[in-house]
């Protein structure tokens, strides 16, 4: 009697049900990608026939330069949750290092690459803390960087103490990282896009960036495969900690006024936009491309109110619909794909028998 069980994954067999099940879910990933590119551009038509000047050069400007700090941040979220954790005091580091650096680029004057490499600095700190409460304490990460949220926050007005960082005050360097750029295209977009083609070469092609997608798929299947997990873990906290530092400055040179207080509440916009661009908010799914249009697709939504001149308070609810549709999409599609690869496994099995028929039984006197 034959019996059908499912068949170990072949690494390397492309043609086996491990590269069949990749190639399923890389399908998946691109036509949900390939679904929000299809909406931004569906948005952006119906608005410019409603309004004509809101494709004019200055109004598609002001759409990536808004978005530029919140694809920034998105690219370092992405990193955390693949692996099945978040980061929810990236908002709160933004507001403390655009309020620090502009205080210490007013007080001595110094360039661009100085300040920038300042506000880096502060947020790598704020993210080795998370790291390592997170991966070597094995505190929630939830709990973590909520905690850090409020520390973070209420470190920075202490710093600041009411006080606020006029563009006045700022070098002339810093304020032209926010409003020059190369031929025409502004200098934040193109840092964006830089960072954005550079994590996600590296998740995609490098073993150690496809290691975080393992951590999130299953942390015990990784752990026994040898994956170093907390510092896998810990370096996705450092990078989203340095790219929150990173976006610190860039908006202290986009919006040259800060306060303490800035970018309060970003948080959840970032990690609505990581899950609506398809990145799983139960780890081990995702690209920084899907999360980068997600980002775009709020920021436009956002313009796009303003422009039809609808109450701001529909932003809101219109990105919690969204959060939730993607949240319910995800998980359809993920019933979906195991399915499928179940169907194939079993498939795979019974071809397998019939081409390797059970070799006959020796007959013999009882």
């Amino acid at each position: 009697m034959t019996v059908l069980t499912e068949s170990p994954a072949r690494p390397g067999g492309a043609g086996g049900p491990s590269g069949g099940g990749r190639r399923l879910v890389e399908l998946v990933l691109r036509a949900r990608e390939m679904s929000i590119l299809g909406g931004l551009v569906v948005l952006v038509a119906g608005t410019t026939i409603a309004n004509p000047r809101f494709l004019s050069g200055q109004g598609v400007e002001d759409i990536f330069l808004n978005a530029s700090i919140l694809v920034l941040l998105a690219v370092g979220q992405t990193m955390v949750v693949v692996t099945r954790n978040i980061d929810l005091s990236v908002g709160s580091v933004v507001g403390l290092v655009a309020f620090s650096a502009g205080k210490f680029a007013a007080a001595g004057d110094h360039g661009v690459m100085v300040v920038l490499l300042f506000g880096v600095a502060i947020g790598l700190a704020c993210g080795l803390v998370n790291g390592l409460l997170v991966s070597f304490c094995r505190v929630p990460a939830l709990v973590v960087t909520l905690g850090t949220l409020y520390v973070i926050q209420g470190l920075g007005y202490r710093i600041a103490h009411g006080q606020q960082i006029g563009a006045a005050e700022l070098p002339a360097s810093v304020l032209s990282l926010g409003n020059d750029g190369i031929l025409g295209v502004p200098y934040l977009p193109i840092i964006t896009v830089a960072v954005m083609l550079a994590v996600g070469y590296y998740l995609r092609s490098y073993s150690s960036g496809r290691e975080f997608y393992a951590i999130g798929s299953s942390p015990e299947a990784a752990r026994l495969a040898g994956v170093p997990i907390r510092r896998r873990v810990l370096t996705a906290y450092l990078v989203s900690g340095a790219l929150a530092g990173l976006a610190g400055v860039l908006w202290l040179a986009r919006f040259g006024t800060v306060v303490a207080d800035a970018a309060h509440g970003w948080e959840l916009t970032v990690v609505s936009a990581v899950v609506v661009g398809g990145v799983a908010i139960t780890g081990g799914v995702g690209t920084v491309y899907g999360a980068a249009l997600g980002a775009l697709l709020l920021t436009t939504i956002g313009s796009v109110l303003v422009v039809l001149k609808v109450n701001s308070f529909w932003q809101d609810a219109i990105t919690g619909v969204l959060l939730l549709l993607a949240i319910s999409v995800d998980r359809l599609l993920a019933l979906r794909v195991t399915r499928a690869l179940r169907q194939r496994s079993l498939e795979s099995a019974v071809h397998r028998d019939v081409a390797e028929p059970a070799p006959r039984r020796k007959e013999g006197r009882t």
